[in-house]
């Protein structure tokens, strides 16, 4: 039987003090033995310098980090002095998106999608970077259609990127689905669901209604059914999470990528119930 692969994702903190909790939060997740930490990078790039300094501190704790790099409103140049600087960084994997322009801002700069970006990548550094990228079991919000959605994935995978991380869901047929559909388009490289722990109902039904991820009604009235009472709301969301990774598992998928809102305690649980840790 494969060992699991385990990926996790952060934000980059904002403040001192967050940047002081992130370090306490990745050292108790390096426990799990993630394959990699991700992480984010703010719209038009307004968090770089921020990514590039909490990618250093995990590449420097010993381990492996995967910058999110998004293309929109940048130009070639731009993104590739951030390539170099990576590359000085040691880093091995980068997480390419196309990414949402800033509000106001209206030129999307010299690349429009994500398959250019990971064209550019190939092009620039041949094979020095593994190559994540976004797909959307339930479809991308602003896809015209679901064949257009798998149209712009299987462009992504065809410009050279090596695998695919997963919007979060809770419908495991969209992800069972998502999978044959990629299949029957020739696509063998591993698609890793996407995992998120739910800490705060309010939150995650304001963020799903946002990205397009749906919360299944059964779900939903369930959660709505505990009002306030914070403990159940978790010990439920435990459960649903726990058994959604346990039928992922089932189905032989290639790993899971957690994201964990720069909590450590969702995701340990978790993976202890699954016994990955």
């Amino acid at each position: 039987m494969h060992k699991t692969e385990l990926s996790i994702e952060f934000f980059p903190p904002q403040t001192a003090e967050g940047a002081e909790k992130l370090r306490a939060v990745q050292a108790r997740l390096a426990g799990l033995k993630p394959a990699f930490f991700s992480v984010t990078y703010g719209a038009g790039g307004s968090t770089r310098e921020r990514t590039f300094s909490t990618v250093k501190e995990i590449a420097a704790s010993g381990s492996e980090a995967a910058p999110h790099l998004s293309c929109i409103g940048s130009s070639r140049d731009s993104i590739r002095a951030i390539l170099k600087e990576y590359a000085d960084a040691g880093v091995k994997r980068i997480v390419a998106l196309r990414g949402d322009l800033p509000s106001g801002v209206v030129d999307p700069g010299e690349f429009r999608y994500a398959n250019e970006l990971v064209e550019f990548i190939r092009a620039e550094t041949g094979s020095r970077f593994r190559i994540e990228v976004a797909a959307y079991p339930e479809w991308h919000p602003q896809a015209k259609s679901p064949a257009d959605d798998l149209a712009a994935f299987k462009r992504k995978m065809d410009a050279g990127a090596d695998s695919a991380i997963t919007q979060y869901f809770y419908n495991l047929d969209a992800y069972l689905h998502f999978v044959d559909a990629v299949r029957k388009l020739g696509i063998d490289k591993p698609v890793i669901p996407g995992i998120m722990p739910i800490a705060s109902f309010s939150k995650l039904a304001r963020f799903s209604d946002a990205c397009g991820a749906e919360i299944p009604r059964w779900m939903r009235k369930k959660f709505e059914s505990y009002g306030d009472d914070a403990d159940s709301i978790r010990a439920f969301g435990l459960d649903v999470v726990t058994e959604l990774c346990q039928k992922l598992l089932a189905a032989g998928v290639p790993g899971l990528h957690f994201y964990s809102m720069n909590q450590a305690g969702l995701t340990t649980e978790i993976c202890k119930r699954l016994q990955l840790a």
